[in-house]
C-alpha cells in the first residue's frame, strides 16, 4: 500500500516582477519561505526538485538543485531540477512525492520558478516567443513568430467550429478569472478588472493575436516572474515537522501522461495523455469529478480553460466554455475553477504554475483563500498541468487529511 503524502505548507511570491532579484536569490527564497510557513529548518528537508523551464535561455543559469543546495543544511541531499514545458511545477511536485515513496526520506521540497523579465521588469516578447517555442516540435514551427499563441489560435478555432462555440463564450473565462484577480494579493493582474464587453470586442488593449484566427489579448496568460513551494511530508515527516495533520491536505491521487509532441495527426479536443492522467489520479483518489467542487486548470489560452473544465470531467466535450458562462465556474458556483485568478490574471511563472495550482487548492480545502474567493465547504480539489501544445499533462486529486 502506498503511503499518503501530505502537503505541510505551501507558499509563494507575488506573480508579476521580481525585478533585480535573480535565480539564486530566487531559489533560496522559496526554500526559506516555504520552510518558514511551519517554522522548520530546511534542513529537515530529505529530497527537493526544482521545476523550471527557462533558466538556461533567459537567465544563463542550469543545475538549479545546485543553487538550493547552497541554502544551508540541503547540501549533499538528493536535489534535481526538472523540465517538463509548462507543466515542470507538476513534475517537480511527482518527483518528490516519487523520492517519498521510494524511502528516500520523509519530508520533500517541490519546488517551481521562474524569471522572465529583467532587472527593471520589462520583457523581451521576441525572445521569449523564441524560447517558448523551443518546446514545441521542429515541423509546427514553420510560418509561426509566436509559436505557442499560434499553435492555441489554431486550436481555438477548430474547438469554436466543432462545437459552436463564440469567442464571447470562451471571453467570460478571461473576465470572470479578472474579477476572481481582484481578490487575490498574489496576483500579477490584481488591480486590473475588465467588462465582458472589453474582454470580447476589439480595442486598444485587445488584439487579435495571430491574422485570420480568433484568438485576442485577453485570451491570453501572462508573462510572469514568480515562485511558488510545497513542503511534502508522509505521516513520519509530518511528525518531523511537528505539523498536525488535521491542518493538512492530502495529494491523494497523481499522474502524469505525455502524448507526442507533434501537434499534428493528434486530437487535441479529446487529448488523450490529459483525460488518461485524469482518470488515473481520480481512481487512485477513490473520488470521481461530481465529489470535487474546487479546481485549477491550465489556462494558458481561453480555450485551454474550456478544455481544462472538460479534462476534470465538469463538462462533457464542447460544454466546457458553457459551464463558465452558466456561472458554475465561479467561486460560488458548482465547482470553483481558477478562483485564484488562474494564469490569464493571476499570471504565468512557468516553472511555478503547477506547484502553485496545487498550492491554491490546498489553501482552498483548508479555508484560507481571501474571503472573497472562498469556496463554501470545499471538499476536494482537481488540479490539471499542462506542458506544450497540451502534450506533458500533470493532474492531481486532493483532499482535507
Amino acid at each position: 500500500m502506498r503511503k499518503k503524502i501530505y502537503i505541510a505548507a505551501y507558499h509563494q511570491s507575488k506573480f508579476g516582477k521580481l525585478m533585480g532579484m535573480m535565480v539564486p536569490e530566487i531559489l533560496k527564497n522559496a526554500v526559506t519561505e516555504t520552510c518558514g510557513v511551519v517554522k522548520a529548518d530546511p534542513a529537515v528537508v530529505d529530497v527537493a526538485a526544482v521545476g523550471a523551464t527557462c533558466n538556461i535561455s533567459l537567465n544563463e543559469q542550469g543545475l538549479l538543485g545546485g543553487l538550493v543546495a547552497m541554502v544551508p543544511g540541503l547540501a549533499a541531499k538528493p536535489i534535481e531540477s526538472v523540465e517538463n514545458a509548462c507543466a515542470s511545477g507538476g513534475q517537480a511536485i511527482i518527483s518528490v512525492i516519487h523520492k517519498l515513496l521510494v524511502g528516500d526520506g520523509e519530508v520533500g521540497l517541490a519546488l517551481g520558478c521562474e524569471k522572465m523579465r529583467d532587472a527593471e521588469g520589462k520583457m523581451d516578447g521576441k525572445l521569449i516567443g523564441k524560447v517558448l517555442g523551443f518546446f514545441s516540435h521542429p515541423d509546427d514551427r514553420p510560418g509561426k513568430v509566436y509559436i505557442f499563441p499560434h499553435l492555441f489560435a489554431e486550436v481555438m478555432d477548430v474547438y469554436m467550429k466543432q462545437w459552436g462555440v463564440s469567442e464571447r463564450d470562451l471571453a467570460h473565462i478571461s473576465y470572470l478569472e479578472y474579477a476572481n484577480a481582484k481578490y487575490n494579493p498574489y496576483a500579477q493582474m490584481q488591480k486590473v478588472q475588465i467588462t465582458l464587453d472589453e474582454a470580447t470586442a476589439i480595442g486598444e488593449r485587445n488584439r487579435y493575436v495571430v491574422e485570420g484566427l480568433p484568438m485576442k489579448t485577453y485570451d491570453c496568460s501572462q508573462i510572469t516572474d514568480g515562485y511558488a513551494g510545497l513542503l511534502l511530508a508522509t505521516e513520519e515527516g509530518l511528525a518531523r515537522l511537528g505539523v498536525a495533520r488535521r491542518d493538512c491536505v492530502e495529494i491523494a491521487g497523481y499522474a502524469q501522461a505525455t502524448d507526442p509532441l507533434l501537434k499534428a495527426g493528434r486530437d487535441v479536443l479529446h487529448p488523450a495523455g490529459a483525460n488518461r492522467a485524469m482518470s488515473r489520479a481520480y481512481e487512485m483518489a477513490g473520488l470521481k469529478p461530481a465529489d470535487v467542487n474546487v479546481a485549477e486548470v491550465h489556462d494558458c489560452f481561453t480555450v485551454m480553460g474550456a478544455i481544462g473544465t472538460e479534462v476534470i470531467g465538469k463538462a462533457v466535450p464542447g460544454k466546457g466554455a458553457a459551464y463558465w458562462v452558466e456561472g458554475k465556474a465561479a467561486p460560488g458556483g458548482e465547482c470553483g475553477i481558477n478562483t485564484s485568478g488562474g494564469l490569464i490574471a493571476k499570471g504565468h511563472p512557468i516553472g511555478a504554475t503547477g506547484v502553485a495550482m496545487v498550492g491554491w487548492c490546498a489553501w482552498q480545502l483548508l479555508g484560507k483563500a481571501p474571503a472573497e474567493l472562498q469556496v463554501k465547504n470545499a471538499k476536494a480539489a482537481a488540479t490539471f498541468n499542462i506542458g506544450g501544445p497540451i502534450c506533458a499533462s500533470v493532474c492531481t486529486v486532493l483532499k482535507r487529511a
